[in-house]
């Protein structure tokens, strides 16, 4: 068994679709970044990277590499998933925690989890997506931008 932490964040931009968990939510703004900004699936990219010691995603998908502008990063999580089978590693499970005071994000977590799923070909059940605040503390709690943390699990093929 092997553990992973990935942290991602980005700031808001107005006329940019809003990204997350690899759907599109409804808002007047989006996430600022090089890719989609889905800071949901870049957490969970880092996390799965980390358990398996294969770095980090701007080492599989560095920001400035023209094949990544505006990229989707449900693609990501794919390429992703093919790295880990490669490296002899299964997901076992994703736990996901993302920091924002809006959108409201419980009426799209079942899309995003059905979404994330079916990106890194596992069951629905090993991907757990929540939304919490930080009360209006911090850029998150003033609305500046988007956080997501996530701890991935992984098991190697080798041990089954």
């Amino acid at each position: 068994m092997r553990v992973g932490i990935g942290f991602d964040a980005h700031r808001k931009k107005v006329g940019r679709p809003l990204v997350l968990g690899g759907i599109t939510i409804p808002s007047p703004w989006g996430l600022e970044a090089y890719s989609d900004g889905d800071v949901v699936a870049h957490a969970m990219l880092d996390a799965l990277l980390g358990a398996a010691n294969l770095g980090d995603k701007g080492r599989h998908f560095p920001p400035g590499d023209p094949r990544f502008k505006d990229i989707r990063s449900l693609r990501l999580l794919e390429e992703t998933s093919r790295l880990l089978a490669a490296s002899g590693f299964r997901i076992s499970n994703i736990d996901v925690s993302v920091v924002c005071e809006e959108p409201k994000l419980a009426p799209h977590i079942s899309q995003m989890e059905k979404a994330l799923a079916a990106a890194l070909g596992v069951s629905r059940n090993q991907i757990s997506v929540k939304a919490t605040t930080t009360e209006g503390m911090g850029f998150a709690g003033r609305g500046e931008g988007i956080a997501a943390l996530a701890v991935a699990l992984l098991e190697s093929e080798s041990t089954r």
